[in-house]
């Protein structure tokens, strides 16, 4: 039996017509998905991530078995692998749909389907009237084509044209430069998606929320689609399912056009003079440089002369008692800024017990950065008061808001503080990190860690 796996999977990579065996005859759940940033994504370590890559992940560790993921290049293609038994499962942000070959597991996540248009384009759609005469991209065999479908009455003349091979990032890229064209994808990655493409609109919102699914061969084997029903009901009860949704898509809807736009030239622009102070502090205190860079936009802009009313200065917005600590001459000076912003994000880091695990870790870190750990450790004991975890960042961005809060800061010996303001301000940094770790290359001779490689809640 030993030999078993090994030769299934071998003939599962020749492409056999023989259906894959139950997981736990495998020792494998074969899950077959499509790389995206909502869904399955490698970064420059090679660590995978994702939505549906985690989801997945921990189902196949409640199984007792190792997740292995194969690769679909478009929705027809997925239901093609699951009807000739290739995959367990699709774990692909799947749509259920009538079929006499599928299973549909219960909604993991629900979503919107967008119209999407170039700022620039004309005329400009806001009615599904506008639609009449015009041609629509959309991914092939896509849950977008369902909900244009439901669209009643059909816009006389509306074209749909369905791109086989491509996803969902790539289709916006294709819209944003060309002003002429409608596309329409989910409200996920539409949001991801315009912090890359910030001159893109959503032009319309199709009627009602989509429902995104698993999808099991309908032969496959019954226990274990009721297996899947009972695990995705109960990190749904846990709180599980929402903090990984948080994880990935908790903070997305932050930036603005404007911020994004700003943001994108001045990567061009400002980015390039510091981003070797970035890099060497990286290597000094093991935090990937461009998470120390999207810090440093959010305090200063990427500007060393910076100051606040309140006297925090420098690209790294340090106080002067912060700067006094690290040993600073001079809080203007963009290198001795950023190495002692880098080494006081590090101290905060090591200050959260060890049940604290990444990426929570760090966003909890940030907002320290913003707060004072004094507060942050208040907060944390409010979140025992108001039954949250504290060990997660989706639980305390609801907690921080309460310092303000006289019923909650009047327990505290830190006092009231400003909780609100540091979600913002560690949301906005999520974003702009997101944004460079698609656009610039990691220093790879460092040893930084690597938040998308820890393992899923």
């Amino acid at each position: 039996m030993r030999s078993l796996p090994a030769a299934i999977l071998l003939c599962l990579l020749a492409a056999c017509s023989e259906p894959l065996p139950p997981p736990a005859e495998l020792g494998k759940l074969v899950v077959v998905t499509r790389a995206g940033p909502a869904t399955y994504q490698v970064d420059e370590n090679g660590a995978a991530s994702g939505f549906e890559h985690d989801l997945a992940v921990l189902f196949a560790r409640e199984l007792g078995v190792e997740a292995r993921f194969v690769f679909a290049r478009d929705h027809a293609e997925i239901v093609k692998m699951l009807k000739k038994g290739r995959a367990h499962l699709a774990a692909a942000a799947v749509a259920p749909g009538k079929s006499d070959a599928l299973l549909f597991s219960r909604p993991i996540r629900e979503v919107q389907q967008l119209i999407v248009q170039h700022e620039d384009a004309s005329p400009r759609v806001r009615t599904p009237a506008d639609l009449v005469g015009r041609a629509v991209m959309v991914l092939s065999r896509s849950p977008q084509i369902a909900a244009l479908d439901a669209l009643q009455p059909r816009p006389e003349g509306m074209q749909v044209v369905k791109l086989k091979g491509i996803g969902e990032l790539e289709l916006l890229e294709r819209a944003n430069a060309d002003p002429g064209m409608l596309a329409v994808v989910d409200s996920a990655h539409f949001e991801i998606g315009a912090n890359f493409f910030p001159g893109l609109n959503a032009a319309l919102a199709l009627p009602g929320n989509r429902p995104l699914v698993w999808a099991f061969p309908k032969d496959g084997e019954a226990e274990l689609f009721e297996r899947a029903e009972t695990f995705v009901e109960r990190i749904r009860q846990d709180g599980t399912l929402a903090r990984l949704a948080d994880r990935y898509f908790g903070h997305v809807r932050r930036l603005n056009q404007n911020d994004a736009v700003q943001f994108l030239e001045r990567i061009q622009t400002v980015l390039p003079r510091y981003r070797r102070d970035f890099i060497e502090a990286q290597h000094q205190h093991g935090i990937d440089w461009r998470l120390l860079a999207a810090l440093a936009y959010q305090e200063s802009h990427w500007d060393p002369l910076a100051t606040s009313y309140t006297n925090v200065r420098g690209m790294m917005m340090l106080t002067e008692d912060t700067a006094d600590r690290l040993r600073v001459t001079d809080r203007l000076d963009a290198q001795q800024s950023i190495r002692a912003g880098a080494r006081y994000l590090a101290d905060l880091r090591e200050q959260f017990p060890p049940e604290v695990t990444e990426p929570d870790r760090s966003w909890l870190a940030i907002a320290a950065y913003n707060l004072g750990m004094g507060h942050m450790n208040g907060a944390r004991f409010i979140a025992s008061l108001v039954k949250r975890d504290p060990n997660y960042w989706y639980e305390m961005k609801q907690v921080l808001p309460l310092l303000s809060r006289p019923e909650y800061y009047s327990r505290l010996k830190s006092g009231a503080g400003r909780g609100g303001e540091a979600v913002i301000m560690t949301e906005n940094i999520r974003n702009y990190y997101d944004i460079l770790r698609r656009l610039e290359k990691p220093a790879v001779e460092a040893q930084a860690f690597s938040m998308s490689s820890m393992s899923p809640m």
